[in-house]
């Protein structure tokens, strides 16, 4: 019997109970990821199974290097055999790593195979996995689902067209929703002169608007944002490295925004003035158009240079960013928000696993509101190197510990790979045994109609409430 079975991580029989008849089959709603919507638009037909598993994973080219494995093999040219055998080799030495586990889940469930990925039997799985691609007409839409998923929110610059959203939301014989997600963060780039000018310069094409002025610059962003609206959208997201809380004069920004446009320096004060003052003005203007409002921080990105200078961005040379005052910063930007109450619904993602408890206790400081939203600002879910066991798990007592699990929007994809909603089964998974420890050890009452609901609610429910999506 293979190690991916029906019972695979419930180490107890209420956790079985929990995931078989609660979550196991529940639909996904996946409100943060990032395929490429051209590809659901046009049924992307993947060559084979090394493009569709190994491109543009930058999870599994990470282990791929740590074993050894030459770029060529990894990012390069080598033939499709060749990159999976590499990765056959990285797997079977992945134990401990969720890729491990992943990897089985993915097997299993997309492509019948029990069997553990080796140097062994590379040859034989990859056949399979191609012909079940093949025969089964494994496209991106199938792939969709084939996951159950009923709704897609993937990431999008401010400045996109949007076309290929439109070209999906008319097409009638796909009934997925699949809306643009807001992610500004080039307009937070003031540091980076070469790649805040591109901004710029996109948003006076998309608006006709100079972007002269801050002020000027905010007009746009709220046109842009109503455009992603018109197209379905109610959700944004920001991904900073570090984030602060700086006040600063309306004189001052718009000092700090004209030395920007003209591609000066930027001192590390003047940039926090500026960042806050923008996630401060967007939130405003999320909360006037029911807008969720996502920040993802503490990733440092691209730290090896010379593998950037050949790679470009995310290619798998990211870390953990660690910095001083985040309880500061995050109090004060939800409180600046909720001052003027407009503070919209509000999802925080810290990278850095020990910053949950923080955020636990910011945010609840801030789920005062008159709308009966329930936990109105969210404990994101473990994200990107905390999307394993471990992480999930800590994020899980933080959030019940600070706040109320029972309204936790759960789990969501992150990832460019329409393979990945094995991730949500991994999940529910941990969730339900989590939950059934604490039922078996007596801390949470034997209540079949309390459970479902917990399960339930987290699974699938939460996230459907909360994100209120109009189609």
């Amino acid at each position: 019997m293979s190690f991916i079975h029906d019972d695979f991580m419930l180490q107890s029989e209420t956790a079985k109970k929990l995931y078989h008849e609660y979550a196991e089959n529940m639909p996904i709603f996946d409100y943060h990821c990032h395929l490429v919507p051209q590809q659901i638009a046009e049924d992307y037909e993947f060559e084979n199974i090394t493009e569709l598993w190994l491109g543009g994973d930058h999870y599994k080219w990470r282990a791929m290097r740590a074993m050894g494995i030459p770029e060529e093999k990894i990012t390069g040219n080598a033939s499709a055999e060749e990159k999976f055998e590499a990765w056959a080799y990285t797997a079977e030495n992945a134990v401990g790593n969720p890729l491990f586990h992943w990897t089985a889940l993915e097997l299993k469930k997309y492509f019948h195979i029990e069997e553990t990925l080796t140097s062994a039997n590379w040859k034989e799985i990859y056949a399979e996995c191609n012909r079940v691609l093949k025969e089964e007409k494994l496209t991106a839409r199938t792939l969709i689902k084939n996951s159950n998923v009923t709704f897609i929110c993937t990431t999008d610059n401010p400045t996109d067209t949007l076309e290929w959203h439109k070209a999906i939301a008319e097409d009638k014989t796909f009934d997925v929703a699949v809306v643009p997600g807001f992610r500004p963060d080039e307009a937070f780039a003031i540091q980076d002169a070469t790649k805040f000018a591109g901004f710029i310069g996109k948003m006076q094409e998309a608006t006709g608007k100079e972007m002269a002025t801050f002020a000027e610059l905010l007009e746009g962003m709220e046109e842009r944002i109503q455009y992603f609206a018109d197209h379905g959208s109610n959700v944004s997201d920001h991904g900073l490295s570090q984030i602060y809380y700086a006040e600063a004069t309306d004189e001052e920004i718009e000092a700090i925004y004209a030395k920007a446009l003209a591609g000066d320096s930027i001192s590390e004060s003047d940039y926090a003035k500026y960042q806050t003052r923008l996630l401060v003005e967007l939130g405003k203007i999320y909360a006037a158009k029911d807008f969720v409002m996502q920040l993802h921080f503490g990733a440092i990105r691209n730290n090896n240079k010379r593998m950037f200078a050949a790679l470009g961005a995310d290619a798998g040379f990211d870390s953990i960013q660690d910095q001083p005052n985040v309880s500061y910063a995050l109090n004060n930007l939800l409180g600046a928000m909720d001052l003027t109450n407009e503070l919209p619904k509000f999802i925080a993602y810290n990278l850095d696993p020990t910053y949950f408890d923080l955020v636990g206790t910011a945010i609840t400081n801030f789920q005062v509101n008159d709308k009966g939203i329930k936990s109105k600002v969210q404990m994101g879910s473990g994200w990107w190197f905390n999307d394993t066991k471990y992480g999930m798990l800590k994020q899980l007592k933080s959030l019940s510990e600070a706040g109320l699990l029972m309204n936790f929007v759960g789990m969501l994809t992150d990832s460019r790979s329409f393979i990945s909603y094995t991730r949500h089964e991994y999940f529910r998974r941990i969730l339900c045994d989590f939950i059934g420890d604490l039922v078996e050890r007596g801390e949470i009452p034997n209540d079949a109609k309390l459970l479902k609901k917990l399960i339930t609610n987290i699974s699938y429910n939460n996230a459907v409430e909360y994100f209120d999506f109009k189609k």
